[in-house]
């Protein structure tokens, strides 16, 4: 995730985590305006590889401008979930990225419908040209479907009452901008203590829905370790808990074995695959005073070792 200035999270953390060596092969899978891939770019020698990926059109779009050029350089546009069907992967990687979650650029393009502080078509969607916009789904979905989606994406407590409201308000006419949604929500929620805007939890969960961005995850997470090879490194940033969650949980699957359970039969030894490198890291206080964006990322380092 990239700020106004496209600056990149974590960058020496996770520079550090991929150990990039001069003539290894890294994926950036997800490219964004580049500010990582810039700097894995800075370390390759003329023998290595960096492959970038991205879902978004206009961060393609942005990749070939400035690295279509360059000889050691892959793009491709498509879904990080989809990593492992890239032949370009075939033959192992040395580390892999995901920066996980919507990009600066994106959420500053009021056009793209991600945020409610401006006004705009109800989208959301990465890739534009794919798949059903947040409008689209909130047309179209029941009323126990919204609300299962803003309770299980948003953790939103009051999921009930705006799937209601959004059903009832729907049967007049569809809800079609942000500012609409926005609006309808802080009228349920109203403003929260911490400060944060009262739709902030529901337009996150509608985001994750309608670009299914948590099995996207699982199955970007599976395809990065079986292209890794051993003694790669998975490099991951998240941005808020659902995902960090879920990254934390298939980490440790892959490199811990199950606990004993006293009574029962020793579980069976399953082959792990990943060792975990240090602790979650956070950006300090340096970096979160250049870019307030940072503020909830936590990156997750492991290494492939079998």
């Amino acid at each position: 995730m990239i700020d106004e200035a496209h600056v990149p999270v974590l960058l020496r953390e996770t520079l550090e985590g991929l150990y990039v060596g001069d003539d290894g092969t890294y994926l950036d899978a997800t490219f964004g305006r580049g500010g990582h891939a810039r700097a894995v770019l800075e370390k390759l020698g003329p023998r290595g590889r960096l492959l970038l990926m991205d879902r978004d059109p206009a961060a393609v779009a942005a990749a070939r401008r400035e690295f279509g050029s360059d000889a050691r350089v892959a793009i491709r546009h498509g879904n990080f979930a989809d990593l492992a069907d890239w032949d370009a992967t075939l033959a192992g990687l040395d580390g892999v990225l995901l920066d996980l979650g919507v990009s600066s650029p994106q959420l500053d393009d009021a056009g793209r419908g991600f945020s409610f502080r401006a006004d705009a078509p109800l989208d959301m969607r990465m890739d534009p040209g794919s798949g059903m916009s947040a409008a689209e789904f909130l047309a179209r979905a029941d009323e126990k479907e919204i609300a299962d989606v803003l309770w299980n994406y948003g953790e939103e407590r009051m999921s009930r009452r705006i799937a209601r409201a959004i059903v009832a308000r729907r049967a007049d006419a569809p809800i079609t901008r942000t500012g609409e949604l926005a609006d309808l929500v802080a009228g349920i929620v109203g403003r929260p203590p911490s400060g944060k805007h009262p739709a902030t939890r529901s337009f996150q969960a509608l985001r994750i829905a309608v670009n299914g961005e948590m099995d996207a995850l699982q199955r970007g997470l599976r395809g990065a370790v079986a292209r890794l090879r051993v003694g790669g490194r998975l490099c991951v940033i998240s941005f808020h808990s659902l995902e960090d969650r879920a990254v934390k949980q298939f980490l440790r699957d892959q490199s811990q074995a199950p606990p004993a359970r006293r009574g029962l039969p020793p579980p069976v030894s399953a082959s792990l695959s990943l060792r975990l490198i240090g602790h979650a890291q956070m950006p300090g206080d340096a970096e979160l005073a250049r870019n307030p964006r940072a503020r909830s990322a936590v990156l997750r380092v492991a290494e492939k070792i079998a």
